[in-house]
């Protein structure tokens, strides 16, 4: 595979939603992007709050312009917070350093895209997209 399809793309996003409601998690937000940070595919469940999208797009686009997970993230934010509030005041269409966003990796490790999740706790959020992007048959990379 040389680039994100939609067919994979939505295999992740039913495969993410389906672990979330297997294991209870709160109305979720998720957002898929190309390897470009292009919107590839996204779902906003039933009783979500307003900004989840953006939350789980941030998180997923941060992933992909940092070619890091947005767990990594977290901790460069952690080592250096004023490098990371400058970085996410240029990154115009939104950077989330916590966890939650993964990149989408083939099997030879070639970045794919990313997956930002929002609406349970950073680690459940991660879990989702990582639970999706393995029922495509690919790689989670959560930092």
């Amino acid at each position: 595979m040389t680039e994100l399809t939609l067919e994979a793309a939505r295999k992740m996003l039913d495969a993410g939603l389906a672990h979330a409601r297997a294991n209870n998690m709160n109305p979720l937000g998720l957002v898929i992007l190309d390897a470009r940070g292009a919107l590839k595919a996204s779902a906003m469940e039933d009783g979500t709050s307003l900004m989840r999208w953006k939350v789980a797009f941030g998180k997923a686009f941060g992933a992909v312009a940092w070619g890091v997970g947005s767990r990594k993230l977290a901790g460069m934010a952690a080592e250096r917070p004023q490098f990371m509030a400058a970085a996410s005041h240029i990154a115009e269409a939104g950077l989330i350093p916590v966890a939650g966003g993964v990149l989408i990796r083939d099997a030879h490790g070639k970045l794919l895209g990313g997956f930002g999740v929002s609406g349970d706790t950073s680690d459940n959020d991660e879990l989702v997209a990582s639970a999706g992007i393995a029922a495509a048959g690919l790689v989670a990379d959560g930092g």
